[in-house]
């Protein structure tokens, strides 16, 4: 699947339509009952991850229980039509990933308008990918990954977290940068996608740093790049894309809170205190 300069300008201009994650006044009535927080992806994914830890320190906050429901499917839509689809009372929210915004570019027939149909809430944060190989596939830096695709063509595969994903744009941008043939394998989150590559039955994912930190740490898997411009602070000893080589090389994923179009200022003003 080719990707048009396009895809990478909505994701630029989606990202910058949130701020950073504002205080949120104790004294508010909103909420008074427990709000839903919905995921598009699997447990374990990053934003599963990302999702539990708002939750929990929303709830303990608020004094309201903020449910996680995971509503894995199609990059992400399943989840995201679901919330449309809801009251628009503030008690059914969605933790989105880029990849929502960038579905609008990837899939011509959705039962939704992404920009119409949403409203922004808060953003939350953003994170680089990493890419990481299994321990079993010879190669331990993105050149000597480079040479090893090359004399193998599409016989090396990479995962990402699902189509129209962060990760999987990642990969993509690295394919038209390096020139390299290799086949695509996209998976309902980063968490099953973490499961097979640590279990060799994958050999190489993209996918952001929440799931990889235990994995990278253990052994299980060896990471051999950040896709940031600057190092990760959570692997400070593993380089960019830009060190070894691919100079301005740039995939950073950003993550916020939204919910469906229409809701009131009150409920949103609780988000801006």
């Amino acid at each position: 699947m080719k990707f048009p300069r396009r895809t990478f300008v909505h994701l630029g201009l989606a990202a910058a339509g949130f701020s950073a994650l504002p205080r949120i006044a104790r004294t508010q009535s909103y909420p008074s009952r427990p709000v839903r927080l919905v995921v598009g992806f699997a447990a374990g994914s990053t934003t599963d991850i990302l999702a539990r830890l708002m939750g929990q320190w929303l709830s303990e906050r608020l004094g309201e229980q903020f449910i996680i429901e995971n509503r894995p499917g199609a990059g992400g839509n399943i989840g995201t039509e679901a919330v449309v689809k809801s009251p628009a009372d503030g008690y059914t929210l969605l933790m989105v990933p880029p990849a929502s915004a960038i579905n609008a570019t990837l899939y011509d027939k959705l039962s939704f308008n992404f920009i119409q149909d949403i409203a922004p809430v808060a953003g939350v944060v953003r994170v680089p990918n990493i890419v990481e190989v299994n321990p079993a596939l010879a190669v331990n830096s993105v050149p000597e990954l480079i040479a090893y695709a090359n004399t193998h063509p599409r016989s090396l595969s990479f995962a990402s977290a699902g189509v129209g994903t962060v990760s999987h744009l990642a990969g993509e941008l690295f394919k038209i940068r390096t020139g390299v043939d290799m086949v695509h394998i996209a998976y309902r989150g980063d968490g099953p996608a973490m499961t097979d590559l640590m279990g060799g039955q994958i050999p190489m994912l993209f996918s952001s740093l929440g799931p990889a930190v235990g994995a990278v740490k253990s052994g299980k898997i060896r990471a051999l790049a950040v896709t940031s411009l600057t190092r990760s602070a959570a692997f400070p000893d593993v380089p960019t894309m830009d060190e070894v080589g691919l100079k301005g090389f740039d995939s950073t994923a950003w993550y916020g809170i939204l919910g469906p179009a229409g809701l009131s200022a009150e409920v949103v003003s609780r988000w801006t205190q």
